[in-house]
């Protein structure tokens, strides 16, 4: 068993807050929808040093539409430059759409595939895999045929906790049956009595105890060498995540909770 270390690009503006979702979407973002937030460089500058202090592979879920800014481009490029041998990336969409949460569209989610796939292509080459990640976790069965049409070969949207089930419009049962029919690969996140322990469950108490103390107890991570293991569907992976955004907390200083 292993655990997959994964990391989402989203910065401010793509908080549900913000965008994304038909109901919880009802602010106005205040910054230049064009620049990075200062949280967001606060947050990558905490990554990349984190990046420096281990030798594990990363696979960075990108919401593509940040690559309109320049920063961010200049970001990537160096992230490349210092870690090509273990950094690898994922679609995590194009902008921030709470797909699942709207009625389904499935011409709009295709041609969103086809943009995003199109712009980490051209950036980042070879390192990109075909693994998708729907953004804020909102994945339904319907998702799974157009995603096998574009030839991904992984989803990891599954939050499989009874606290969220509401994100999957019918139930994650009938979600993990549509990507194996379609040949996907499904990669749940980490969860501990039931109970999530990626992305948010990190900060917010209670559900911070338990999950700083899945994250330490977490298998051993994937090196990028050993990342054809994602793919296999016999291999029982732990996929664990969080955000730039978090690397930003502490003042900078904040890292995962691993081992």
């Amino acid at each position: 068993m292993n655990s997959w270390l994964t990391i989402d690009s989203d910065d401010l503006r793509h908080l549900p807050i913000y965008q994304g979702h038909p109901t919880r979407s009802k602010n106005t973002y205040s910054g230049n929808k064009d620049e990075l937030s200062r949280e967001f460089r606060l947050g990558w500058t905490g990554f990349v040093n984190w990046m420096h202090t281990h030798d594990m592979g990363i696979t960075l879920f990108v919401i593509t539409d940040l690559f309109e800014s320049e920063e961010f481009c200049m970001f990537i490029s160096q992230l490349l430059t210092d870690f090509s041998d273990r950094i690898t990336f994922g679609c995590h969409g194009h902008t921030h759409r709470s797909w699942s949460a709207w009625p389904r569209d499935d011409q709009g989610f295709s041609t969103m595939l086809e943009t995003s796939e199109s712009i980490l292509t051209t950036k980042v080459g070879s390192h990109y895999r075909r693994f998708f990640r729907a953004p804020n976790g909102y994945i339904a069965p319907w998702m799974a045929s157009i995603l096998s049409r574009h030839g991904f070969l992984v989803d990891s949207s599954i939050n499989p906790s009874w606290l969220v089930k509401k994100k999957s419009a019918s139930s994650w049962k009938k979600v993990r049956k549509a990507m194996l029919e379609h040949g996907i690969v499904e990669r749940e996140w980490l969860t501990s009595f039931g109970l999530p322990c990626n992305g948010p469950a990190l900060f917010r108490f209670p559900l911070a105890m338990n999950s700083k103390r899945a994250w330490k107890k977490a298998p051993s991570v994937l090196k990028s060498i050993e990342l054809e293991k994602v793919v296999n569907e016999q291999e029982h992976i732990v996929t664990l995540y969080c955000h730039i955004l978090d690397f930003a907390r502490k003042n900078g200083t904040w890292v995962p909770p691993l081992f």
